[in-house]
């Protein structure tokens, strides 16, 4: 029984330290920015439902603490529409409400009387924050340990595969691939997977030459470690462990902020790049995880963290630095979801003061109504793609039609 609790726990704590963390710092950009507009707040929650803590501070704002630990919000004073964006009509109500209960002087310090380009900085500064936080986090760890790398250079070419057809040779330096400068093995494997079936250029240094190489990645299954196949592109290009060509990086605190970005940046560019090849239907869509997926991969964040560690602390303090790691790799997933121009997220947001910009007057109630039911619908219709990708990673469809068969 000890052991069904303590493997239970494995996923459990893992998983609700990273979505916390990750929404926690998303909320917080929010509640940061309109702070610092002025903006008059009600409350701050992590977690949804009924409070199970909860508590109000010197300037009237409740924090709470939900028995539902999946999200979190921060209500703005007079934040009744249900898109957060009111139309003229309910600007006016609001104004009178405001006038004959506070007073005139009070209207200027609600959200929706603010200027427009401070209420599109509250919006947009919830994924920002997430940005902030996995820059922050890769830059501690670039700046305590450092990192190691493979020089792109080519150990073996893999016979009949790609790269062998195209003349790659083992001792080749990869300079680029393309269009982007390659600076390690690890990089041109992230650029070549992605790209199955997209004829590339490469790059490369032979003894004292530059040449252009192209060449086409097939598609190849790779084992998922949460259960299933992942179809990925394959070059057939492997890297040289010659101690010359492994690198250790030191970094300072500057340049781990820089590393810290630019790693940020890559892993929203490869986002965005996979997302539109999921769009013109070259990508299956299996890689798309939701909560089952991010339990999973932070138990097994967590696990590996702890093997090969010796004492309790060790291993606790190994498990902490790779759920970190996994936590910013969420926290660009999230802060980019967010930014999707869907009427429930601050994307959505965004999109609406977009409009109010250019038609110089808000979207109708009537629209943004219908605009959040569709958004609401888009949103549960992903995370319930989502959702089934999960379940079948593990096999829990097959599972239980075994059950009734």
């Amino acid at each position: 029984m000890f052991a069904v609790v303590l493997s239970a726990l494995s996923y459990v704590v893992p998983f609700l330290f990273v979505l916390l963390l990750v929404i926690t710092i998303h909320e917080f950009g929010h509640f940061l920015m309109a702070r610092a507009f002025g903006v008059a707040i009600d409350r701050f929650s992590i977690g949804f439902g009924r409070a199970l803590l909860s508590w109000r501070d010197r300037s009237g704002v409740e924090w709470r603490i939900g028995w539902i630990p999946i999200g979190g919000y921060v209500m703005f004073s007079g934040d009744e529409n249900a898109a957060s964006v009111p139309d003229s009509n309910d600007l006016e109500h609001l104004r009178r409400q405001i006038v004959a209960h506070e007073g005139p002087a009070a209207v200027r310090k609600y959200l929706p009387f603010k200027p427009l380009w401070q209420r599109a900085a509250v919006a947009a500064a919830g994924p920002a924050a997430n940005f902030v936080l996995s820059i922050a986090i890769f830059a501690i760890f670039f700046m305590a340990f450092g990192e190691t790398t493979l020089n792109p250079r080519v150990g073996a070419v893999l016979k009949g595969s790609p790269a062998a057809a195209a003349g790659f040779q083992a001792g080749d330096m990869v300079t680029r691939a393309d269009n982007q400068a390659v600076v390690s093995f690890e990089q041109l494997h992230e650029i070549v997977m992605l790209r199955t079936g997209v004829p590339m250029q490469f790059t490369v240094h032979r003894g004292s030459a530059d040449l252009v190489l192209s060449a086409t990645p097939k598609s190849t299954n790779v084992d998922n470690p949460m259960g299933g196949q992942d179809a990925e592109g394959l070059l057939g290009l492997a890297p040289s462990l010659s101690p010359s060509d492994i690198v250790h990086h030191r970094y300072g605190p500057i340049s781990a902020i820089g590393a810290g970005a630019a790693r940020t940046w890559d892993l929203l560019s490869t986002t965005v790049y996979y997302l539109g090849r999921l769009a013109q239907g070259q990508e299956s869509g299996k890689q798309i995880t939701g909560v089952v997926g991010i339990a999973q991969v932070s138990h097994f964040a967590a696990v590996e963290g702890a093997q090969g560690e010796k004492g309790f602390g060790a291993q606790l303090l190994g498990s902490l630095v790779t759920v970190l790691n996994l936590a910013a790799i969420v926290s660009v997933s999230i802060g980019f979801a967010n930014l999707l121009p869907i009427p429930v997220l601050d994307g959505g947001h965004l999109l609406f003061y977009a409009y109010e910009w250019i038609a110089r007057r808000p979207v109708a109630a009537s629209v943004q109504a219908v605009s959040y039911r569709v958004g609401l619908a888009l949103l549960l219709g992903l995370m319930l793609f989502a959702t089934t990708n999960d379940l079948q990673r593990i096999n829990v469809f097959r599972f239980l039609g075994g059950l009734f068969s």
